[in-house]
């Protein structure tokens, strides 16, 4: 049976990705990594973070990589357009740990091969049971028309939603004590930067990981 692996916020905690990672037990060739979003930010390893996920299509894994809300603000502020946005949500970690690896004799410029991985991301990932996103949902609104900002900023309003979304939701963004799991939504941000654990659920089983 193929098995989806989807892997909630990072943040910069790359011990707490590389311990998760080496519980899984993922068949290359049959199984999908999907990683929801918010790579970078308040934690101390971003650039490390990116570096590690754009090896894993290079080492054969099917991996899949949304876009979070972080990655925007990211964007935004290395295209000049919102500095301050960027730097009170914890983007100061993510510039530190840029600079500690970088030629700090040239002007701040990311590696070519993170720009295209931003640029390469999802804003939502769906097969036939499940869809994933980095915030969730607006109610009542079609897939295909969902607006950017409630994909990668809803809170409330989709969580203690009832609607049918006609598929189980697989998101991150608001951070849990342990994963958020009810009929129609599974929650799997459970707060790693925050000193909490790093999660990961294995489907269809509902099987979970932390780390």
């Amino acid at each position: 049976m193929e098995k989806i692996f989807a892997i909630g916020d990072i943040h910069g905690c790359f011990d707490k990705l590389r311990s998760l990672m080496a519980q899984l037990r993922v068949n290359k060739e049959r199984d999908t990594l999907i990683f929801l979003g918010d790579y970078i930010d308040r934690g101390p390893q971003s650039m490390d973070v990116v570096d590690y996920l754009i090896r894993l299509p290079q080492h054969g894994y099917h991996a899949v990589f949304l876009k979070g809300n972080h990655e925007v603000m990211f964007q935004d502020y290395l295209k000049g357009r919102d500095k301050f946005t960027f730097l009170v949500n914890g983007g100061g970690e993510t510039l530190d740990n840029y600079m500690q690896n970088i030629d700090r004799s040239k002007d701040f410029v990311i590696p070519p091969s993170h720009t295209e991985f931003f640029k390469s991301l999802r804003l939502y990932y769906e097969t036939d049971s499940y869809i994933f996103v980095h915030a969730g949902l607006a109610p009542k609104v079609p897939l295909d028309q969902q607006q950017e900002k409630d994909l990668l900023w809803v809170r409330d309003s989709f969580i203690h939603s009832t609607y049918d979304f006609g598929k189980i939701v697989i998101f991150g963004h608001t951070p849990f004590r342990k994963p958020f799991v009810t009929k129609n939504k599974i929650g799997i941000d459970t707060g790693a930067v925050y000193g909490n654990q790093l999660t990961c659920v294995e489907l269809p089983a509902q099987k979970f990981y932390h780390a």
